[in-house]
């Protein structure tokens, strides 16, 4: 008798179970410091001493095509440049490459957000944020139109959702913000 009092007391006792919500993953950001791009490139900036600094290894990238990879968050700011003194770099189509390439990701973008950033050169950077299940989340270009133009897009190469990466999104673009603002042509 003791012993079945026993065992519907320990069973009387047991916690019920609760599922837990969702939660989202822990991002520690660092201090943002940056550096100067090594004197090599027809262009010069200041980018993050997060990333490491890497030419692009595509076959078909050209000499000053360059990646910033953010190792801590599997992410990659992809960089291409073009010389416009070159005849098969047409403004015209170099810019509309550009828009289309932003264009591409309208199927799952819930916003495309375009914007203008003043740089110290006295031209304009043109920025597109992209809100959604998007594969880049940030892209821009710069050009002078007559001898340089510059793009760039940020890639992750994780399966997090984007609202969970929020914060890493914030980061690099600050970092972009900052490289666009210490942003110069070498002639």
């Amino acid at each position: 008798m003791i012993l079945l009092v026993s065992c519907f007391g320990l069973l009387a006792c047991e916690e019920v179970y609760l599922p837990k919500p969702k939660g989202f993953n822990r991002i520690d950001l660092p201090e943002s410091t940056y550096q100067a791009l090594p004197d090599t490139f027809p262009y010069q900036f200041e980018y993050s001493k997060f990333a490491d600094l890497s030419p692009d290894d595509n076959p078909y990238a050209d000499r000053y095509w360059i990646n910033l990879r953010y190792e801590a968050f599997d992410a990659e700011l992809e960089l291409t440049y073009k010389n416009l003194q070159d005849p098969r770099n047409e403004p015209d189509v170099l810019l509309n490459e550009a828009f289309e390439l932003t264009k591409k990701h309208m199927v799952k973008a819930y916003a495309i957000e375009e914007s203008l950033v003043a740089m110290p050169n006295g031209q304009i950077a043109s920025v597109a944020e992209l809100e959604g299940e998007v594969p880049t989340q940030f892209q821009f270009y710069t050009s002078d139109s007559t001898h340089h133009f510059f793009r760039g897009a940020l890639y992750f190469n994780t399966a997090m959702k984007n609202d969970s990466l929020a914060p890493v999104i914030e980061f690099i673009k600050k970092d972009v913000i900052h490289m666009l603002g210490s942003f110069e042509w070498k002639y």
